[in-house]
């Protein structure tokens, strides 16, 4: 029933139940041969009328509210997000707010919340699409490599000596490149399912980030980059970590410093020990990175300069990996660069000292 129609409706069944009523008593008197009045009659159907559309008004409002705040209720439990467990409708309180008012409102609501959700879905999706096809990019390259230098070896090639033994290095360089791709695969997702535990101990960063100079000295002397922490003689900053999972971000982030930096550059280490953490910077001052790249950057696979990142190797896990381990130790990882400047990472450790205190 229309609102607008609703109060004739009401007067047609009021005046109908008016008219019953009234020829009801004029019967009666007939019948018992009682005086009558007729102005008696008019004031009774009158009477009758009125308070039989203020009972079926009022009686159809109550009801149609009570329907309405029902479905308020449902659609508002409908849109909680909240992890408490459902309460049961009818003991919910009752709200002096107009009940269509409030049904439009928790609807315009719960649209809004599903409308996010689709987007952030539609947004997974293009992710998904977007990962299986850079891991089939990542995969086929090298597969083909190997069909290429096998197929030649097969056609004869194995018999000359001046190509048979390149190809084979080659082809097994390739499967190098798939095992590394499938192995930070793995990783990846053994770090997202909780599967992969870290094996926590309190060390010195400071002593590990030496050898971690130490180990890529060579590579970083190949392109004259300098190596430095920016505070020499700081030691015995203790933090609580698996020392295996951070010394292969530090290895991840300064590796990519050398491969992207420039020439003759230098890639720095310094820390903040500062309520109960201890914050790792590593910078660079490299060519830098847009900034509409930031966001993406510890995306799988993801590339900012797609030619050049593939002629430097590296499976394109190396940030997401970081990324991962870094959560897993519940802290976070952030980015900032300036193109033609350098880029600055920076990752959180609990402090050792705060977990020597604690046991």
């Amino acid at each position: 029933v229309q609102t607008c129609a609703l109060p004739i409706y009401i007067a047609l069944v009021s005046l109908l139940f008016s008219l019953i009523s009234s020829l009801l008593i004029y019967f009666i008197a007939r019948i018992a041969e009682l005086e009558y009045d007729f102005g008696f009659l008019f004031l009774f159907l009158f009477v009758s009328f009125v308070l039989s559309w203020l009972f079926f008004y009022f009686s159809y409002e109550m009801s149609l509210n009570r329907r309405i705040k029902n479905i308020t209720d449902r659609v508002k439990l409908l849109s909680k997000r909240e992890k408490d467990p459902p309460q049961i409708l009818v003991n919910l309180p009752e709200e002096k707010q107009d009940p269509l008012l409030e049904l439009d409102n928790e609807i315009n609501h719960l649209e809004s919340v599903r409308q996010q959700e689709i987007e952030k879905l539609l947004k997974l999706e293009n992710h998904r699409k977007e990962f299986l096809g850079n891991v089939s990019h990542e995969l086929k390259t090298p597969i083909f490599n190997i069909q290429g230098y096998v197929s030649t070896l097969i056609d004869g090639g194995i018999y000359d000596e001046s190509i048979n033994i390149d190809y084979l290095k080659r082809a097994d360089k390739s499967v190098d490149r798939m095992i590394h791709i499938v192995g930070d695969l793995e990783q990846i997702s053994q770090l997202e399912s909780g599967v992969l535990e870290l094996d926590y101990e309190i060390f010195d960063i400071t002593e590990l980030v030496r050898d971690v100079f130490t180990s890529l000295e060579i590579q970083a002397k190949s392109r004259q980059i300098y190596l430095e922490m920016l505070n020499p003689n700081m030691i015995n900053i203790l933090v609580y970590a698996d020392k295996f999972r951070i010394r292969q971000v530090l290895v991840n982030l300064i590796t990519n410093a050398i491969k992207y930096g420039k020439d003759t550059g230098k890639i720095s280490i310094d820390f903040l020990d500062k309520d109960n953490n201890v914050s790792v910077f590593v910078s660079d001052n490299g060519i830098g990175i847009e900034e509409v790249h930031l966001p993406r950057l510890f995306e799988r696979f993801y590339r900012v300069d797609k030619g050049r990142s593939r002629a430097q190797g590296g499976s394109g896990l190396g940030l997401a990996i970081v990324k991962h381990i870094i959560e897993a130790h519940h802290q976070q990882i952030k980015v900032s660069s300036k193109v033609g400047e350098g880029t600055t990472f920076t990752f959180g450790l609990v402090s050792g000292f705060t977990q020597k205190s604690n046991q």
